[in-house]
Order: structure tokens, then sequence, then C-alpha cells
């Protein structure tokens, strides 16, 4: 890291959180666990789904202290667009800044450092300012990506996020373009998304959530995707739209449950639906597009008594924490369509 970076973090390091973080903030409540039984609200609630996405990152940062990207890494994807109390997200935000001042002493893995980063580019690129810490974070970033363009990534078996290193890649590209301030054409960022080019030109998206990210960064970088693959990724997402008017998360994979159950292809879910339609949404198709419509409907009428919108884990039963990116994505979509009022 360099020394006005170092300088800078360890003043992030030194500040005191939000009051706010210290008094009401801690007084909220963890959302309960996330069920496929929990009831289907009577009607949508934009300020449930909010309160709950708020709810899953406090907690989480509260008892994890780190980033990832089924939570607080969504989060801050989404929260500054979305006009409610500044307080959680402020909360969020101080406390991916102090996380990265805490690398002076102990870095994460790269997929760490890359999420991190990444969710840092998005939640600036809503205000329109690049922050110095931002910039820190793709620093290191940029230092752990490999020759080939990719990082180190995890792969546990946890799709669609730490399952391949297609994710990293895609990911860290949307976001350095989505950066502020003319970031993308900085040098070390350059240099940077030309080897990101590279790796994808050699490693074409094999799954459908592949081509989902990319169409999501061929709104970014138009020069990055072809109109014929554009066009092929729309209707191949678009062939996997469920009767009712969802999509499924595992449909977007081929990623294998940990006790080799089957997994739930014929029941559409909140990260799927959500997902697949910001995607198509980014890629150009109009929210007037049938096939949205049936999606939003499916959205409207799917939103659970907490606020959230159930996702089944691809990987095992149990926390079914792709729940809180589902509903983040489900916001985004409601959001892409013109529905959040």
């Amino acid at each position: 890291m360099n020394p006005a970076a170092s300088i800078l973090l360890a003043a992030v390091l030194a500040a005191p959180v939000f009051s706010f973080a210290e008094t009401h903030l801690a007084k909220r409540e963890a959302p309960g666990p996330n069920s496929a039984s929990e009831p289907l609200a009577k009607r949508l609630s934009v300020a449930k789904a909010v309160d709950f996405i708020d709810r899953a990152s406090l907690h989480w940062q509260r008892s994890r202290k780190c980033v990832t990207c089924h939570t607080n890494g969504a989060y801050l994807m989404a929260r500054a667009q979305l006009k409610a109390d500044p307080a959680p997200h402020g909360s969020v935000r101080t406390f991916y800044d102090q996380y990265v001042a805490g690398w002076a002493k102990k870095k994460p893995d790269p997929e760490g450092i890359v999420a991190t980063a990444s969710a840092l580019a998005m939640d600036d690129a809503a205000s329109g300012k690049l922050t110095q810490v931002t910039r820190a974070a793709f620093d290191e970033a940029w230092a752990a990506q490999r020759p080939d363009g990719s990082w180190d990534w995890l792969k546990c078996g946890w799709g669609p996020f730490e399952s391949d290193d297609h994710y990293g890649v895609t990911l860290a590209a949307i976001a350095a373009a989505k950066a502020p301030g003319g970031y993308a054409q900085t040098g070390q960022a350059a240099a940077g998304l030309a080897k990101l080019r590279g790796w994808l030109e050699n490693h074409p998206p094999r799954l459908p959530h592949h081509k989902a990210m990319m169409l999501w960064l061929g709104h970014e970088l138009p020069n990055w995707v072809e109109k014929e693959d554009r066009l092929r990724w729309q209707n191949e997402l678009l062939g996997l739209q469920l009767p009712d008017g969802g999509w499924a998360t595992a449909a977007l994979g081929d990623w294998k449950r940990k006790d080799g159950s089957a997994q739930t292809l014929d029941r559409a879910d909140g990260y799927g639906t959500g997902f697949v339609i910001f995607a198509l949404r980014q890629s150009g198709l109009p929210a007037s597009h049938p096939a949205i419509r049936l999606g939003i409907g499916w959205l409207k009428s799917h939103q659970r008594e907490s606020g959230r919108w159930f996702t089944r884990s691809p990987y095992k039963d149990g926390r079914h924490y792709i729940s809180h990116a589902g509903t983040v994505f489900a916001l985004l979509a409601l959001a892409e369509c013109g529905e959040l009022d």
C-alpha cells in the first residue's frame, strides 16, 4: 500500500463509528431465519424489504465482522439508491471503510479484497464521487490479480458467488467500470481491466449465471459484449423462465448440493427472479417486455411477511443467506422497472 493510502486508512481506522450506530441501530434485532415456510405478504412493501436488508447487514457486521457477497456486499450495490433512512447505510459504509483500514495489519484473501472494492465502487457510483478508501481497496485488488487476469477465487461450492473464477472477474470489471470520476481510465485500473478482458476472451461464459453477469457487464462496457452474444444470452435466460413468471436460482448454474440431493429447478425464488430481471434490463430488454412483466408480477406476489424474498441455498439447507442477496436484487429489479413507488 502506498504511503498516502496508509495515512488515509490509518485516519479511517482511528475515526469513531457514527453515534447512531451505537444507539438505535445497535438495538435493531437481527431478522428472523430465512425460511421457506414463512408466509407470503398480503401486499408488496418496499419499506419492509429495505428494513430487512438493513437488519441483515447490520447484524452480519456486528456478529461476523467481515464482508460477504451474499449480505453486506449485495447491500452496498443497492442501498444508496433507495429512498429510506440513511443511518443504516451510513453504518454499513463506515464498517466497510474501517474494514479496509484494517488491511494495513492483515489483508483478507483475494476474493475478500475484490468483493470489498467492488461493493465500495458501486456505493460510490450512487453518490458520483470516488472515495480514497475505494481507490485504496482497488489498489490492493489489482496487486493481487494473477497474470492471466483472474484472482485466486474461493471455490467452496457455494454457487453462484463462491464456486468459480468467473464471478470475481465479471464483478470486478462491472465495479471498476461503474466507479465514478473516470476511474476505469486511470493507469492501474486500465491495466487491470485489460487483463480482465483477456481472461474473459479466453474463458467464455458457460453457465446461465455467467451469461447474466456478462449482460450486466455489457451495460457498463458495451464494447466487451457482441450484439449476437447479447441476443443469444437474453434468449437463453428467457427460456429458463418458469410458468408462474419467476426464475429458479439453481437453474442458473450446475452447482451440486452438499448432501447430493436434487436442486430445486421447478420453483422460482427471489434471487433467481430478481437477478435475471435486473440483468435483462441492463441488457436493454424493455420493462414492457411480456417476460419482464410476468417476472415483476411474481416479485410483487412472492415477498414474505418479513420483507424478504426467500431463496433456497443451492449448496445446503440451513441459513439460506442467499435470500439476503435475493432481496437486494428483487429491489433492484423493481427499481429498473419503475415499480418501487
